[in-house]
């Protein structure tokens, strides 16, 4: 029998009709001949109501203690949706990541998979019995319970998939597939029947929320197709696989990205070293930097250098280079988090003459300041103000006819 892997957002598990409806599903496919590997998120909101809870008792709730407690919520998910599988008499049991065999490493918040041990997955398989994991969630060395992140549900089902050698990853949600833009910011943008890995990769990491990047990136490395599809209709959604066979235009989506902040540190010396100064500590704390701007030295040999970081990472960043400001002989530093990244994605530019100078021009007739380019061999980013990147996406998604 074929091993399928299906990922369960939290919209599709946020009601006692949702989780009935999705072991309908589940209960379906199972009759149908197939082993089933389920991971599931915490029901609706609830990761961010027991982040709210943590902090009604502590201004800065310890790190591991606060992962224990988000990891509740994929926990809650799994057994209610076990209980409703049993009582429609399907065999199925839940299982913690610590159970599937997840290990991670030692960041707490922002942990990474470090290997799977599939055993206890494959003895309830041998048992006929549907597999229900709490995402989100593996455990360290130390034994403790450590998350992976925002989406982190979706890293957990595609490594599993690796792990078991299924023959899909399917993830569920509440959008219907990849669409050429947010269809809440262009409600006219277009839905894509396949995507490349190459392609994903860089619209989940520049701020399309369907997938998370690392899960594209495992499921490339280990030639894994993904389907991103509704939990809420019967509709096909996107298969993301080893390339796209579509007849498609040059530039294949747009993102927006509102979780950005912006450091500069004005007056930096311009001498070996210092980028690994600056940065370093950062790495250290597990915080990671997406652009980085370094101007060119004139004269007197002082430059200025800015870098972007999540929002959630911001307060901690910024603390971080202002205790280094001395040390490194610059003369201060300045954040921004009122900012938002808009990116415009498609392997189609490689070889296509003018796309650059096509978003500037329609930035500038729209009045929208750009603060910040960077670039890669598919990607052109901009940042810009947070109250004007909707409108830019709108406007370039115009001009490039998607």
């Amino acid at each position: 029998m074929l091993i399928i892997v299906q990922k369960y957002g939290g919209s599709s598990l946020a009601t006692d009709e949702q989780i009935k409806k999705i072991a309908g599903w589940i209960a379906k496919r199972k009759k149908e001949g197939n082993q089933l590997v389920v991971i599931v998120s915490a029901r609706g909101d609830t990761t961010d109501e027991l982040i709210d809870l943590a902090h009604r008792f502590s201004d800065r709730p310890d790190k591991r203690e606060l992962d224990t407690l988000l990891s509740t919520g994929e926990i809650v998910s799994s057994t209610l949706l076990v209980m409703t599988l049993i009582s429609m008499d399907c065999k199925a049991v839940s299982l913690t990541g610590f159970q599937a065999g997840i290990k991670t490493n030692g960041y707490h918040g922002q942990a990474r998979i470090l290997s799977i041990n599939p055993q206890r997955i494959l003895k309830e398989l041998k048992k006929d019995k549907i597999v229900v994991i709490a995402g989100f969630q593996g455990i360290n060395k130390e034994m403790d319970v450590s998350t992976l992140g925002r989406g982190g549900s979706d890293l957990t089902a595609t490594a599993i998939a690796a792990a078991l050698g299924a023959e899909i990853c399917e993830i569920y949600t509440d959008v219907r597939g990849v669409f050429t833009a947010d269809p809440s910011i262009v409600p006219q943008s277009t839905k894509l029947n396949e995507i490349g890995y190459d392609e994903m990769l860089e619209l989940a990491g520049c701020g399309a929320k369907v997938l998370h990047p690392r899960s594209v990136e495992l499921a490339e490395f280990y030639n894994m197709p993904i389907l991103v599809a509704s939990s809420f209709t019967d509709e096909p959604g996107t298969f993301v696989g080893k390339e796209s066979m579509e007849v498609r235009s040059k530039i294949r989506g747009i993102t927006c990205d509102l979780n950005i902040a912006r450091i500069t540190i004005v007056g930096v010396p311009d001498r070996p070293g210092i980028a690994s100064a600056i940065f370093e500590p950062l790495a250290q704390s597990s915080i990671s930097v997406d652009t980085i701007v370094q101007n060119t030295s004139i004269e007197g040999n002082i430059i200025d250098v800015s870098f972007t970081v999540s929002k959630n990472n911001f307060g901690e960043a910024l603390k971080i280079i202002e205790s280094i400001i001395k040390s490194i002989d610059a003369k201060a530093c300045l954040g921004d988090s009122e900012l938002g990244k808009v990116s415009i994605i498609g392997t189609g530019m490689r070889n296509t003459p003018g796309c650059a100078s096509k978003i500037f021009k329609t930035l500038y007739e729209n009045n929208i300041n750009i603060k910040i380019i960077s670039t890669s061999d598919i990607t052109i980013s901009c940042i810009v103000n947070k109250d004007e990147a909707h409108r830019a996406v709108q406007a370039l998604h115009k001009a490039f006819n998607l």
